[in-house]
């Protein structure tokens, strides 16, 4: 039998379906793939395409705009672009790159994109703790000036080029120096401040990254430490990537009043990296065919760290609280020691100063390698303790003018008393500031050591028993004054009272020494 249709129930469950109905309408600029390989793509027909903008391609590869030409847009891809073909149909997302920040991230190690590759899981994060990889970089008002000491805890470095946080040094030398040591030593010297740790490894091999994740793990620092990976095997376009991503999951933490500590190594990697990109998508070459924009690549990478000022939230919304600081230790490694080529000459001119480390001093021992004539810190004195500052006040001369006499001393057989002493007092300071790898020194130890140095107290010891002079004085003040390195942690100035334990302590065990 027919089922009989009511026309007022029709009625009824119309308007019932009208009432439930809500239009969205989503607006896509939809175009094709003209060209495709070496990891760039031409795609025709995305007139509102913006810079830096997430490109969707088919089969779930992602790409990001960078040419924005007249009659195509040229894309780097994130991805195999094996699955890619000519003809392709490509999304523009209407959201520019960014990656997930957060402490969520912390312990982790990750690829430029955020995206894990620690085997541990994924990391959840929600889409608005995204932060975009080009940050902006805080102006003038929203900073303020460097003050505070980032300990490194290597006395070559504190005592004499001392880093502050917020401040840009730039760690310089050729290949097997030492670069990735000394970062990898400051970020340990981390593990009982109030620092988190970010290390960008670019161009790197997957064995050399590992064996830092591995050294983190065993002092005891990863877990407030981020490795952003992106290894030599990756494409160019994750290399030019990666530390864009590490300084906005640094940024993030700087934004929320908490201290960073970021290490991109090595910019020169990244450079080569950013050439082959700019050069696949046809940008006109120019000194050494790096692209014109080499210069301001690294320039708006590095402008990102900063102090910011106790009083950023109220000048800007970016910032949820104050006083943060974001420090950046690029290595830049060179070629046969020459500082003076293209991308050396560029990142010093835009850093706060440079550690250059020396292959010769390498070699003979010294180590770690620091070349105290031409490194320097433009912000000087002022990141250090005042009782450091005292007491390191003359080292740096001392040796500068030690390594001077070196040369000259060879020829020269009958030498003057006041010259003999320089050598005497120069052999016995390089000594002092030798120091073993991933054994990083407390800022009131380094106060002592330097001190004994400087004083004059260890000219008369062999200059094959300073180490053993140094750490035999460390285990004896540790045991007998330690209101020593207390009193030098909290008041961190060379008081008269100070002083006077300084040189008791140190005579005593000077006497018990050679004895």
């Amino acid at each position: 039998m027919p089922m009989e249709l009511k026309p007022a129930e029709v009625t009824d469950v119309l308007k019932k379906e009208l009432k439930r109905y809500r239009s969205s309408l989503k607006v896509e600029s939809v175009g094709t793939v003209l060209t495709v390989g070496d990891g760039v793509a031409r795609v025709y027909g995305l007139d509102q395409c913006m810079m830096s903008e997430i490109l969707e391609f088919p089969n779930n590869v992602f790409g990001m705009a960078l040419n924005l030409e007249q009659d195509n847009v040229g894309a780097v891809l994130f991805g195999a672009e094996q699955e890619l073909k000519e003809g392709d149909e490509v999304r523009t997302t209407g959201r520019l790159i960014s990656v997930p920040t957060g402490e969520k991230l912390l312990g982790r190690v990750v690829n430029a994109l955020g995206q894990p590759l620690d085997g541990r899981g994924p990391i959840d994060v929600p889409v608005e703790e995204y932060y975009p990889c080009e940050g902006r970089a805080p102006s003038v008002i929203e900073r303020q000036p460097v003050t505070e000491p980032m300990q490194t805890g290597i006395k070559a470095i504190d005592a004499m080029i001392p880093i502050g946080r917020g401040q840009r040094e730039l760690i310089i030398g050729d290949r097997q120096t030492g670069k990735t040591a000394l970062c990898v030593d400051a970020m340990i010297n981390q593990k009982d401040t109030d620092v988190y740790c970010i290390y960008v490894a670019i161009g790197q091999k997957l064995s050399t990254v590992k064996s830092v994740t591995k050294t983190l793990e065993e002092a005891g620092v990863m877990h407030k430490c981020t490795v952003v990976s992106a290894p030599a095997s990756d494409q160019a376009s994750m290399q030019f990537l990666a530390p864009f991503s590490g300084a906005a999951m640094g940024e993030r933490l700087r934004d929320e009043g908490k201290h960073v500590l970021i290490i991109y190594d090595d910019l020169y990697k990244h450079a080569l990296a950013w050439r082959q990109v700019s050069l696949l998508l046809r940008r006109p070459p120019g000194r050494e065919a790096f692209p014109g924009d080499i210069f301001n690549l690294h320039s708006r990478l590095l402008e990102r760290a900063a102090k910011l000022s106790d009083k950023a939230p109220e000048i800007s919304s970016q910032f949820k609280a104050g006083g943060g600081s974001m420090t950046a230790l690029p290595v830049v490694e060179t070629q046969d020691a020459d500082v003076s080529a293209y991308i050396p000459t560029n990142v010093i001119s835009i850093t706060d100063g440079q550690i250059f480390l020396e292959t010769d001093l390498f070699n003979a021992g010294q180590r770690p390698a620091v070349n105290v004539g031409i490194s320097v810190s433009r912000v000087g004195g002022n990141a250090q303790i005042p009782a450091m500052k005292k007491v390191a006040g003359g080292l740096r001369i001392s040796l500068a003018q030690f390594r001077e006499l070196q040369a000259f001393a060879q020829f020269g057989s009958d030498l003057d008393a006041a010259t003999k002493q320089q050598l005497t007092r120069g052999e016995r300071l390089a000594e002092l500031l030798k120091q073993g790898q991933y054994v990083p020194m407390s800022v009131e130890k380094q106060v002592v050591s330097v001190y004994a140095g400087t004083s004059g107290t260890m000219d008369d010891i062999p200059t094959s028993a300073v180490s053993k002079f140094e750490s035999g004085l460390m285990e004896f003040v540790e045991t007998k004054y330690p209101q020593l390195f207390e009193k030098i942690r909290e008041d961190k100035k060379l008081t008269d009272e100070i002083k006077e334990l300084l040189d008791q302590s140190i005579n005593e065990f000077k006497n018990g020494f050679n004895a």
